[in-house]
């Protein structure tokens, strides 16, 4: 019984870790991945509009905006339904089929984003 306890606390610490882990490196990631952008972009001359700001900046502003909601959003939804639907093909396996188009619903939902991405920077 003793033993048992030790191994769920040993589990929970160490997936605690992972997930620590893993929003660590996914944030490293997201960080080098602007940082190479911005670089890429600073080094072109760009016109100046009366406010300041360029506009190739304002509509990668847009385009970065319109993903990374979209993206962050999906994240949000597939988690929550995706933890609910194997709750349901648990309790009833012929729900997969609506589980299944439940989650990829959501998942269109970052395609939609990504693909304002790419209208968004194809007026660049």
């Amino acid at each position: 019984m003793i033993d048992s306890a030790r191994t769920k606390r040993y589990t929970e610490v160490k997936s605690n870790r992972q997930m620590l882990l893993s929003f660590l490196l996914m944030a490293i990631g997201i960080i080098a991945i602007s940082s190479m952008v911005v670089v890429g972009f600073s080094q072109t001359p760009t016109q100046v509009t009366t406010g300041g700001m360029s506009e190739k900046g304002l509509f990668l502003i847009g385009a970065g905006i319109a993903a990374g909601l979209a993206s962050c959003g999906a994240g949000i939804g597939l988690g929550t339904a995706s933890a609910a639907a194997i709750g349901a093909i648990a309790e009833k396996p012929e729900m997969l089929g609506r589980t299944l188009l439940f989650v990829v619903l959501i998942e269109a939902i970052a395609i939609y984003g990504l693909a304002m991405f790419f209208i968004i920077y194809s007026r660049i």
